[in-house]
């Protein structure tokens, strides 16, 4: 069947789509961030490893600990594309903004290709379910993170892939062992792609290349820059059988019933039609190393592990559709003309239920007083303090003062300003009970209270924080993300 004729407006449906979506996410992250809802686990983490490349020093991240360098923990080194942004404007807000824009450029070539093969109805479909799903909702809902960057790339690289573009698919892949040691296993991914269906040198030299980059990554550069001299997250490969049961391995992928539910709500959007593609090849290593994991944040639908899945399974939703318009008989007529309005019904359905719910609520749309009582307070910290502060506090100070959380990891007798939100605690790293006993504790070593408001308390040590000789609070366990 002919692709739809497709005139000069409709061609900017692409573009047009892309803006809408960074509207609505620049709004929403921006917005999360003014009403203090981001955190210092991760954003926090992530604006003073981008301040310490615009500033020269690379990714020294003291939320992590002394002098810990952001690389030893996972290999990012994109992050340093966002030193020239961060020039023109130090704040975490230009770390929102940047991710926004990076995960709604990602629509322009699902959308470009639905749009050729489909025509524009189709094309609206894709692109606005890639771009309000329940993955992209739960990734811009918790702070920022380094695979923002994989997001485009792997649409880019995936689209090609369905378009037979071999050579473009593989260099699309290839910057993605710059954004996180295991994206070099979905680069080669691609390369066996390519190797099976295309170019078989292009596809070997990627196949070799993502592994050999992962490889490098996980046994040379994160161990040499690891303050444990080893990569961290060994431990969480794991499954249910610890590795060591090959036969336990397919029980260990369905175990327990969260991993199914994932990988169901990855597909519902499609109509289950993108697991017809063999274009889902690319989201295996991925899926893979999530499901095999003792890490249960890995299994489910929170945090930002599953933003790197859903341009690779809309993708695989085109590719469905115009194989089966190109060959009548590969799926009945009424399942292709059916599929995009029921993409388009589970994508509205699932909206509410996931982070982009707070969009369709008030809780966005006003700003508490305790929210403009924090502003205040925390405008009472000056520049360049050593601040300890409790982790929502923690990324409204990061572009300006040395900080470090309050309870995890350092202790805060080595700050001289301490700054928590006793009246809404966040219970991470610390219970609300013993972060209000640590903070008797820091007024009884001396600390003073400078300002009360709202529950916002600052208190500061007028002499050598370091002298103080109270024992700083330690985290009892370990954030939910990485």
């Amino acid at each position: 069947m002919a692709s739809p004729p497709v005139g000069r407006r409709v061609r900017l449906v692409p573009w047009s789509v892309a803006l809408t979506l960074f509207l609505v996410y620049a709004f929403y992250t921006v917005r999360r961030h003014d009403l203090l809802f981001t955190s210092g686990y991760d954003l926090g983490i992530f604006e003073q490893g981008v301040r310490g490349y615009a500033e020269g020093r690379g990714p020294i991240v003291e939320l992590k600990g002394p002098g810990f360098n952001l690389l030893g923990d996972h290999f990012s080194p994109a992050l340093a594309t966002l030193a020239p942004l961060y020039w023109i404007w130090p704040s975490a807000k230009t770390l929102l903004l940047a991710q926004s824009a990076l995960v709604a450029v990602a629509a322009v070539p699902l959308c470009r290709w639905a749009l050729r093969a489909a025509g524009p109805a189709t094309a609206l479909v894709t692109g606005l379910g890639y771009g309000l799903s329940w993955g992209l909702a739960s990734a811009l809902g918790f702070d920022f993170h380094e695979i923002t960057f994989a997001v485009p790339l792997i649409a880019f690289s995936v689209c090609a892939l369905g378009e037979r573009r071999w050579t473009a698919a593989a260099l699309w892949a290839a910057p993605l062992v710059l954004v996180k040691e295991d994206l070099g296993i979905t680069v080669a991914a691609v390369g066996g792609y390519v190797l099976w269906r295309g170019d078989r040198r292009v596809g070997a030299a990627t196949v070799l290349f993502g592994i050999g980059a992962s490889l490098l990554e996980l046994l040379v550069l994160l161990p040499a820059m690891s303050p444990g001299g080893s990569f961290a997250y060994w431990d969480n490969l794991s499954g249910g059988s610890g590795g060591r049961n090959l036969l336990a391995l397919p029980l260990d992928l369905v175990t327990p019933g969260e991993k199914v539910v994932t990988v169901l709500l990855l597909l519902a959007p499609t109509a289950l039609l993108a697991a017809r593609s063999p274009l889902m090849v690319v989201a295996l290593p991925t899926l893979g190393w999530r499901l095999l994991s003792n890490n249960p944040a890995y299994w489910g639908t929170n945090y930002h592990y599953s933003a790197v899945l859903m341009p690779i399974v809309f993708a695989a939703f085109v590719d469905v559709l115009v194989k089966a318009r190109a060959r009548s008989g590969a799926l009945p007529r009424w399942t292709v003309r059916a599929a995009p309005p029921v993409s388009a019904a589970v994508t509205l359905a699932l909206l509410p239920v996931f982070a982009f719910g707070q969009l369709l609520t008030t809780d966005l749309w006003h700003t508490p007083a305790r929210v403009e009582a924090a502003r205040s307070v925390l405008a009472t910290v000056p520049d360049h303090a050593r601040v300890a502060a409790s982790n929502r506090l923690v990324p409204q100070l990061t572009n300006r003062c040395e900080v470090i959380a309050f309870g995890w990891p350092q202790q805060w007798s080595t700050a001289e300003w301490i700054v928590v939100d006793e009246e809404q605690p966040m219970g991470w790293p610390l219970s609300p009970d013993k972060e209000r006993q640590e903070v008797a504790a820091a007024r009884s070593s001396g600390y003073q209270l400078v300002r009360s408001d709202h529950g916002i308390t600052l208190l500061r040590h007028p002499a050598d924080p370091v002298a103080a000789t109270a024992p700083g609070a330690t985290a009892p366990g370990t954030p939910a993300a990485d």
